[in-house]
């Protein structure tokens, strides 16, 4: 059910040193890195999936941004309905379901904030 889960980090750099020695423990090691809009992003897990992430953000909002949770939803269709069953719910779009090119050719995901604000996302990783 739990497709990834991140957390923040203070900084980037010594997020990623003690996530690459102590998820090395684990067998997992850190399988990608990107920015995007600022936010400084690491990737960990095994057989080329990315789990775990990282991210560091700009603006100083760490323990408000702390948690995010990615369910494993079977195809694109409930990717949608996750979204439009969230916005009904009284969430908040966080982004509209969608691919996700940057992550990889196949993932697609819509992202909400829910009345609590946590940030879930639900994710699709079959082709279309």
């Amino acid at each position: 059910m739990i497709d990834h889960l991140s957390t923040a980090v203070a900084n980037i750099e010594e997020g990623r040193a003690f996530y690459d020695a102590t998820l090395a423990a684990l067998g997992a090691t850190r399988l990608m890195n990107f920015d995007r809009e600022g936010v400084h992003i690491s990737g960990y897990g095994r057989d080329r999936k990315p789990t775990f992430w990282i991210a560091q953000y700009p603006d100083g909002q760490a323990a408000s941004r702390a948690g995010h949770i990615a369910f494993a939803a079977l195809d694109r269709a409930a990717v949608d309905a996750f979204h439009r069953a969230a916005l009904a719910g009284g969430a908040t779009d966080n982004g509209a379901p969608g691919p996700r090119p940057q992550y990889h050719e196949n993932y697609y995901a819509g992202f909400v904030i829910d009345p609590d604000g946590n940030r879930l996302e639900a994710v699709c990783h079959a082709p279309a």
